[in-house]
Order: structure tokens, then sequence, then C-alpha cells
């Protein structure tokens, strides 16, 4: 816009008129600047290799271009970026002091930019890079490391070898995923190493390769490595030990862990009734102490699989009000739910009312009944065979003294009485909100108090995958190619990072 100036503002300036640009500039200023503080575009352009001809943006400075406008339009979407960079030509090329032309972020130079990004070589090495800088300048601890997976759904067609495939998802099991492994420095969250792998594969064999990453690129022992039932898996814990670090996870109620928690629990419900269970508290925002689990522990042996590792690991057996009061919960739901359906399975008489004259048949419908909602042995059931009999003529015709009559009989079941087993229920709610930890670290390393409540920040790695699907929305995903589909995700958790 042309605007005319007032005489002594032309004496000042020297000219009569002057040119006024208006963009909206929104946050990018803000995310430049701390992609540029990140050390960002150096890093991305020590790494990835330039083409002696390429002309333009360098591929660090093209990055944080396209990250700047992802996590302020929420859009991945390579065809947007270019109409973007037209509109915020001036802003942007004074805020990164590089001269920009709309082909710079063309639709074919950031597929290029996928492309690099997606070679482990280049990925790795990146990622080490931001991660020492990170830890240096913020003087980050480095203690602890939780890992975990999450899964992203598209609209992808399934091939072989591609990395959209079906498999176990919490979000679409509908539609075709990828697996996103991720390791992250605890409290602040801030990814370490992350790790694209086809949507079908499980989550107990993506521990390794990201703890050993990991490992290398912080070049320390006596990690903490946290986790979830997965990662606790038998060569994952003695890796662990083998190479001087610590591990905490829960145990999965599978195979000899299912036939030990049962003794484990009967335990703690002893040493509970005698007020000797280890209470693990903590303050609320409110300023008050709560309770938040007790439990005991215990040692045992265990033996790596190939058999040339042997320690000690202590098993955490620990109870949480809370979960037992959700167990109780569900229980009260599927108790009331039962016995609506129970009562319903004898209605009164009536048109249309469907009755059950086997006594066969009413037992079948009970048992089924109960397995639905599991609550077998809970609820006992009680029933009474009712019978009406009425007369009627033999033939057609009028009704006589001396004509012949025969009785017809009805056969109906009838639920008289539904109870609650209140013995069984209430020895069942002593074993609720029962779980197992273990650890190699000892006493002096990590209390129970301090495993529990370490673990109970699980959520801290969780906030990371929120942000990746709602703040840069990597689902769903616009792209195809899998090098493509695995570079916009290592991309995208730089922009969590940010």
């Amino acid at each position: 816009m042309r605007v005319q100036l007032a005489q002594q503002a032309q004496e000042i300036l020297g000219q009569s008129d002057v040119v006024i640009i208006t963009e909206r500039v929104d946050d990018v200023a803000l995310l430049i600047g701390q992609m540029v503080k990140m050390g960002l575009p150096e890093v991305l352009d020590r790494h990835i290799p330039h083409h002696w001809r390429q002309r333009g943006l360098s591929w660090g400075w093209t990055a944080v271009i396209w990250l700047a406008y992802i996590v302020t339009e929420g859009d991945h979407r390579k065809v947007s970026v270019e109409t973007y960079l037209k509109s915020m030509h001036h802003t942007l090329s004074a805020l990164t002091a590089q001269i920009i032309e709309p082909l710079d972020c063309s639709d074919d130079r950031l597929s290029h930019l996928l492309q690099h990004v997606s070679k482990a070589a280049y990925w790795h090495q990146i990622e080490r890079d931001l991660n020492a800088r990170s830890i240096e300048v913020h003087a980050l601890p480095q203690d602890v490391i939780r890992c975990d997976a999450t899964t992203v759904s598209g609209a992808h067609e399934v091939t072989d070898g591609g990395l959209l495939q079906f498999g176990h998802s919490k979000d679409d099991p509908l539609r075709p995923q990828i697996k996103v492994m991720m390791g992250a420095l605890d409290p602040l969250g801030m990814p370490l190493a992350t790790d694209v792998l086809s949507g079908e594969r499980a989550d107990d064999g993506l521990y390794l390769p990201i703890i050993e990453r990991i490992r290398r690129g912080l070049h320390k022992t006596g990690l903490l490595f946290v986790g979830d039932c997965k990662m606790s898996a038998l060569e994952t814990r003695a890796y662990l030990v083998r190479h001087q670090d610590w591990y905490l996870s829960p145990l999965p109620l599978t195979g000899a862990t299912a036939a030990a928690m049962d003794a484990w629990i009967s335990e703690g419900v002893t040493q509970g009734e005698a007020g000797s269970l280890e209470l693990v508290v903590r303050t609320n925002d409110r300023g008050h102490e709560v309770l938040v689990a007790e439990g005991y522990e215990l040692e045992r042996t265990c033996c790596a699989p190939d058999g040339d590792l042997v320690w000690r690991e202590r098993v955490l057996v620990v109870r949480s009000p809370m979960h037992a009061a959700q167990q109780a919960a569900g229980l009260e739901t599927r108790l009331r739910h039962a016995e609506t359906k129970l009562a319903a399975l004898t209605p009164p008489r009536g048109r249309g009312k469907r009755q059950i004259t086997d006594a066969a048949t009413l037992v079948e419908a009970i048992g089924r009944v109960l397995t639905e909602h599991r609550v077998e042995g809970l609820l006992s059931v009680a029933w009474e065979k009712q019978v009406e009999q009425t007369t009627q003529y033999v033939g057609r015709g009028r009704g006589s003294v001396h004509r012949e009559k025969r009785v017809m009989q009805q056969t109906r079941y009838h639920i008289t009485h539904i109870t609650r087993q209140a013995d069984t229920i209430a020895a069942l709610s002593q074993r609720w909100g029962w779980k197992a930890f273990v650890t190699n670290a000892g006493q002096k390393r990590l209390s129970l108090q301090e495993a529990v409540l370490c673990y109970r920040h699980e959520y801290r790695v969780e906030r990371i995958f929120n942000r990746l699907k709602s703040r840069v929305q990597i689902a769903p995903l616009f792209v195809k190619r899998n090098e493509h589909i695995e570079g916009l995700t290592y991309l995208l958790t730089l922009g969590v990072r940010v």
C-alpha cells in the first residue's frame, strides 16, 4: 500500500511517499528465534550434504521455515508451504537474514529434504548434536530416560514392505499405521531418540535399539530407563544390567508372573492386615499429604537368556488405592448390568414376551450373562418353575356337561432372586489395585517410594505423543512414500522440541 507523506515527514525522509507492506506474523518470529537458539539450522546443514549445484536456501533454513509453518498452522502438507512463503516473504527474509524465493519451499524441494532426513546416517548424527547442545546449554539432568511407543494412522494402501501396516492400535484399528518409538529425557520430556517402524511390529523388540542409541549419545552409565510392561522383557533387562544401567518397569500378568502374582498379592494382603506395608505419600496441590500407594518388596535372582549373566533384582509389589477404587467401580457397574440382564431373562407373561420353558435353557442363558460381564461366582440366581393349567373342550362347538374335556399345561421358569455373594466380593476387593514392578537399582539409588513416584510420571513421555498428534498434527499423514513418511516423522519431532 502506497501512502502519501505529510510535508514534515517528506523533509525528514527525503521522499514524498512510502510503501507499507502488511504481513501477518503470528508467532513465527518467536519460533524461528527459538530454533536458531537451538542451533537447528547449523546442525542440519552440518549433517545433510549440500550439492555443489544447489542454489537458494540451505537445508537447515528450509527445515526451519517449514517447521515454523507447521507449528503455527498445524498443517504438514508440502503443497501449502509455497503459498505461505509468498504471503510472508518480507518477514521471513528479515528474520532469517536469507534471500528467500517461493521455490525454496516448493513441493519437490521439501520432498528432497524429507529424503535426506529419513536416512539413518544423517538423522542419528542430527539427534546426537541437538541432544548434546541442549543438555550442555541448559545443564539438563541425565539420570532418568523414559521409553515408549505410539502409533500414527493414515489412509494409505497397505503394501508388502511398506511402513503402513495393520496392527494393534488404540487410535483406529481399522486403518493402517506406523509405529513411533521414542526415548525422552526426564523431567523435561525432550525427545532424545526416535525410530519409525512398520505398524504391525510388537513393542517388545523396539526397546533395545533405542536404548543403545541413547547410551551411545550420552556417553555415560548409571542411567535409569523407565518404561511400561513391554520393556520388562528379560533380554532388555539383561542388556541394561550388562552395561551397568538401571531399569524400572511393571511386570506383565503373563507367564510365570501370572502364577507368582497370586502369592505376592496374598503376602501383601497379610502384611496389610498386620499394618506392615510401606506407605507411599505425596503432597498434593493443596499442600495436603495423600496416600499414593502401599506395598512391600522382595528380591529374586535373574539369569540372562544365554545364561552368561546372573543378577539380583528387586520386585516391588504395590497396591494403589485409586486403582483399587476404579476396579471396584468397574465391578459395581458390571454387577448392575448383569442383574438387569438376568432379570430380563424371565419377563412376566404378556403379548410378545418370550418365555423360557426349559431349565437347561435358563441355566445356559444365566451362564452367558455372567460370563459376558465377568461376574462368575459373584451372583447367585434362584428361580422357580411355574405351571399354569387351563381346561379346554375337545373339538369344535359349544360346551356342555357331557362334552369331553382336556387339560392344557403351560410351563415357564421365573427368576425369583438375584443375590450378590458379599463374602466373595469382599475377599476379591482385597486383591484389587496390586501391581508388581522390577528394578535392579538398590535401595540407595531407588527406594520403593521413589520408584512408585518415578513411574507415576510416565505421562511425561505421553505428553510428547500428544504434542506430536495435536500440536504439529502428524495424523493423518499426507505423504505416501516410505522415506517421506519416515523423514516427516523425524522432522515433526524437531517441532516437538521447539
